[in-house]
């Protein structure tokens, strides 16, 4: 297989995307990881949108993570998406809800006031509150078998190990479904070697240091 190369950053949740799929197709890559306040001008010619990931296979880069993912689907062995089309395009729609709660959470984190941040907190129990729903008996997100709807998703309880270190929100409270899901993807190697064993460190540090409500009450 050509060689593969991601351009990372270490926080980056659609980094881990990739990094998990292609650790559990157990498919060799490189990760170089950036500094996104001040991008290289290589990085810069190779993605058109500024923005990790990107893949590059051989010389060739590729770049927005649900593309990268469907391209590792394409090519590589152990599939995550499911064999029938139906339930790959249920999974495709969650894969988007997944990016929907990733924007809540940037609001969340980034909310300049008290009202903003309730505003987004309800948002967020309310898009968990759907995800319960939608959940069966486990452990993963369809049953048994991890997919790339678990892939997604893991990056973004990662999140909530640092926010239950600033208060109890209750984003999660009275999900046992979702809360059951959550420890099963912590527990999963390809996602807990997503990130390096300095994450919760360099999240507290990036959160603290935002112009952010969430940022007043770490103080």
């Amino acid at each position: 297989m050509t060689s593969l190369t991601l351009i990372s950053h270490p926080l980056c949740p659609y980094v881990q995307r990739a990094v998990i799929s292609l650790s559990e197709k157990t498919v060799p890559f490189k990760r170089i990881d950036i500094d996104l306040s001040q991008k290289p001008d290589w990085f810069m010619a190779i993605s058109p949108l500024s923005k990790t990931p990107v893949l590059k296979v051989g010389d060739h880069p590729i770049f927005e993570s649900a593309v990268i993912l469907e391209y590792l689907e394409e090519t590589a062995p152990h599939p995550l998406h499911p064999a029938d089309a139906l339930s790959r395009a249920d999974h495709r729609a969650w894969m988007e809800f997944g990016s929907a709660v990733l924007n809540d959470i940037a609001g969340f984190y980034s909310a300049p006031d008290e009202a903003a941040f309730e505003a987004r907190m309800v948002a967020l129990k309310a898009k968990f509150g759907r995800i319960e729903q939608r959940l069966g008996d486990g452990p993963f997100f369809d049953g048994d078998r991890f997919s790339l709807v678990d892939a997604v998703f893991g990056p973004v309880f990662r999140y909530f190990d640092v926010f239950d270190l600033v208060g109890d929100f209750g984003i999660l409270a009275d999900r046992p479904k979702t809360n059951g899901w959550r420890s099963a993807l912590a527990a999963r190697p390809s996602v807990a070697s997503a990130v390096g064993a300095d994450y919760n460190m360099r999240l507290k540090a990036f959160l603290h240091g935002r112009p952010s409500y969430l940022a007043r009450l770490m103080q």
